[in-house]
């Protein structure tokens, strides 16, 4: 289990996960401005060992994540922590993106489709009136044809970004036991910190 899974903390809660808690003072999250792709602010402190994953984002549904800043950190450690972060930056802009797009396209056809009936968008008894499944399934379809060169963009892109990290992930392994094998400590540098 490695320690993006086995030690992750989720910001606004009082979880403690192996005597690190994470409270909601220390969490408290901004309300976006003028920006979709907004993430959290929020940086764990100096001392931390693991990994931070938060909840899932209201836009993206991804869960945000603070990369561990191990102490010493070699260039190859953090050319691997680099291109993960970048992947999910990529990756939280890409489906925010995509779900505000969709959203919005499905409320314009639900509108449209309820008018083309002569229909309000609230019943009689204030209730907001809907589509069925077959209606829907013609709009779902319509999106998914409209954005197919661009999912399968994604896709490649997503595999290519996926296998940079697996291979720099080996590399950091296959270094690691190198050191250990020869009896190599880390060197005495100072820890870097990733800009804001």
């Amino acid at each position: 289990m490695n320690s993006r899974t086995a030690t992750c903390l989720f910001f606004g809660s009082q979880r403690c996960i192996r005597g690190v808690v994470a409270s909601k003072r220390h969490c408290a999250r901004p309300a976006a401005q003028n920006d979709p792709a907004e993430k959290t602010k929020f940086n764990p402190g100096p001392t931390t060992k693991y990994d931070w994953i938060g909840p899932p984002d209201r836009l993206s549904n991804l869960r945000p994540i603070i990369y561990h800043i191990p102490e010493n950190e070699t260039p190859l450690e953090r050319k691997l922590r680099h291109l993960r972060q970048e992947t999910e930056d990529w990756n939280h802009e890409f489906w925010t993106h995509q779900n505000v797009t969709f959203s919005k396209e499905k409320e314009e056809y639900v509108h449209s489709q309820l008018k083309a009936k002569g229909l309000t968008e609230r019943d009689e008894r204030g209730r907001k009136r809907t589509l069925n499944s077959e209606e829907m399934a013609v709009f779902y379809k319509r999106f998914l044809d409209k954005n197919c060169i661009k999912h399968a963009s994604y896709n490649r892109e997503w595999y290519q970004r996926n296998f940079t990290i697996t291979l720099l992930m080996a590399r950091v392994a296959l270094h690691n036991v190198w050191r250990t094998l020869t009896g190599q400590g880390r060197s005495k540098s100072k820890p870097t910190v990733m800009p804001k």
